[in-house]
């Protein structure tokens, strides 16, 4: 398998947010993660907030089983929509959220820079 086809495989399966629905759904509850490393965010910006779990750490700590989660990983019915720069590595971050039981986590399509783009809040 090729990346490509990793990520269309990943794709096939969320339900990925276009960035004003993201917006919306964070407005009604939905936990907005940010797993852009620190020197991206800083050089980019970031979204007022999105909490910052950068990819590595992911899994760990929003997986509700895990000793390691945060605070807000009460269920696997928490909806959580990932945001990268540009809208791949979400893709997969999500779909293996999904390979966790976390079967609402989905992407921010064309991750922030879709966001800033579309004039959404964002920090510099």
């Amino acid at each position: 398998m090729t990346i490509d086809e990793m990520l269309a495989n990943a794709r096939a399966r969320l339900h990925r947010l276009p960035p004003h629905a993201a917006a919306q759904a964070v407005a009604d509850g939905a936990l907005l993660i940010d797993i852009r490393p620190d020197w991206q965010r800083s050089s980019e910006g970031s979204i007022p907030g999105a909490m910052l779990i950068e990819r590595n750490h992911l899994e760990w700590r929003l997986d509700p089983t895990s000793d390691s989660r945060i605070p807000e990983a009460v269920s696997h019915e928490v909806p959580v929509i990932i945001v990268c720069s540009e809208g791949y590595t979400s893709s997969l971050a999500a779909a293996s959220l999904q390979d966790l039981g976390l079967h609402r986590a989905t992407d921010l399509i064309g991750g922030f820079q879709a966001w800033r783009a579309a004039n959404l809040p964002t920090n510099r």
